[in-house]
């Protein structure tokens, strides 16, 4: 896959369709060869079984932003109370309601090499002087720290394939960002521009990277998935049915399959690009997979420690 055209050639099919009136966060579960993801307005958590072609609603009137897999079992999952951690059945406990002392709201998020988990705190609210949220850490102690600070609205979360380099997007001022990263302090230096969209090209969200390296944005209100080269320019894009793109993961038994989510309830945001229309669709609603020619990542599991009061769901 070494030019545009064959990214072109490329095609994104719905496979499970909820209505999601914001789908996010797919992951794929390589025990299960089962793809998860949620809705995080619609109050929803679902599955998709790709061998056998089932979807089902899991769960319902749960509120998840982002989540991830947990060492112990169960899940880990973000949303604007915190973090928390959630045996995927009834009881959740509350891992993290604040952080540097004041209480955090959280949206995307991912787990390093060694289990910390990297979330991103949000609290963009168009026409207020609204408090900017940034990069926070559930370290493997329980404790949290910020990693950096300014992020208008904290989306995609990911690292290259050596854990070198962890990536972060601010959907707002449509930059996706890059950091060294030292995985043996948690630690984040060198924090540079990776990709700039201009105001035509819709806004970047959720994101996944590939064995190569390249990495993989949804774009919202943008109609697609653009993938860009180690380097931080743009290979090509994939077109998705959807003028929505909320979220991307690789998964399939070869990691081959990138996962697409999308969101049916339109969203007006003084972002959106000259001339779209938020009154036409089609917005989104449904998870699409596009095979690829390229192996993905596997997404990494969370190892923080249980803590705090639990609460029925």
């Amino acid at each position: 896959m070494e030019n545009s055209g064959v990214l072109e050639n490329l095609v994104a099919h719905p496979v499970a369709s909820f209505g999601d009136r914001c789908g996010e966060c797919p992951v794929w579960d390589p025990d299960l060869l089962t793809l998860f993801w949620t809705d995080c307005v619609g109050l929803k958590f679902c599955r998709y079984h790709p061998a056998s072609g089932m979807a089902e609603v899991l769960c319902r009137e749960i509120e998840i932003y982002g989540f991830r897999k947990h060492i112990g079992g169960g899940w880990v999952y973000t949303n604007p109370s915190g973090v928390w951690q959630w045996d995927g059945k009834c009881h959740t406990v509350l891992l993290c309601g604040e952080v540097d002392g004041q209480p955090a709201c959280f949206n995307d998020c991912c787990a390093d090499g060694r289990g910390r988990l990297i979330a991103g705190t949000f609290y963009y609210a168009p026409g207020t002087d609204y408090r900017l949220g940034g990069l926070a850490m559930l370290d493997l102690d329980g404790s949290a720290r910020m990693l950096d600070d300014g992020f208008h609205l904290s989306n995609g979360i990911g690292f290259s394939p050596d854990g070198k380099t962890l990536y972060a997007t601010d959907t707002v001022v449509r930059r996706i960002y890059a950091y060294d990263y030292d995985e043996t302090s948690g630690t984040t230096s060198g924090k540079r521009v990776f990709v700039e969209l201009g105001s035509d090209d819709g806004i970047p969200d959720g994101l996944a990277v590939d064995a190569a390296g390249n990495l993989w944005s949804a774009i919202w209100y943008g109609g697609c998935v653009h993938c860009y080269r180690p380097d931080g320019s743009l290979r090509g894009k994939v077109a998705v049915d959807a003028k929505q793109v909320s979220s991307v993961c690789f998964g399939g038994p070869e990691l081959s399959d990138l996962y697409v989510t999308t969101a049916a309830q339109s969203e007006e945001m003084p972002v959106m690009p000259p001339g779209y229309d938020p009154t036409v669709g089609p917005f989104g609603g449904s998870l699409f997979v596009i095979r690829t020619q390229v192996r993905g990542l596997p997404q990494r599991t969370a190892a923080i420690p249980r803590k705090g009061a639990s609460r029925d769901v």
